[in-house]
């Protein structure tokens, strides 16, 4: 990525955190949502935004589904406080990366659980 794609993303990934933070927090029929990750076409017409959404499965879809239906609105907000030439347009992606890794320190605290501790040969 060059630097200029990388500073679009990192000032889209901002500003819809900012959004996306507002929006969500304090509400109890959605998730806790976090912009993870963005990344951006080199012709900057394309946004994929990863999001992370903490709460039970019918939340997170939920807030997934609300994300989706206002997709123009953010679209249309980034332009006004984004100074670019065009808007990307914007795909939303769930991030599971944290669900992963939860997962895989869960499956390794299982492993050191059932495995005896091995005597030491001294």
């Amino acid at each position: 990525m060059s630097i200029r794609t990388e500073r679009v993303a990192s000032l889209i990934r901002e500003e819809l955190g900012t959004m996306l933070s507002r929006e969500f927090s304090g509400s109890m029929e959605f998730g806790f949502t976090t912009v993870t990750e963005t990344r951006v076409t080199p012709d900057l017409r394309t946004a994929r935004v990863f999001v992370s959404i903490m709460g039970s499965a019918a939340k997170v879809e939920k807030t997934m589904a609300q994300i989706e239906k206002k997709k123009a609105y953010y679209r249309s907000e980034l332009a006004e406080r984004i100074n670019l030439k065009f808007a990307p347009a914007i795909e939303f992606r769930l991030d599971k990366s944290l669900d992963n890794a939860m997962h895989i320190e869960e499956l390794i605290k299982q492993i050191h659980k059932d495995d005896p501790k091995q005597p030491k040969d001294e």
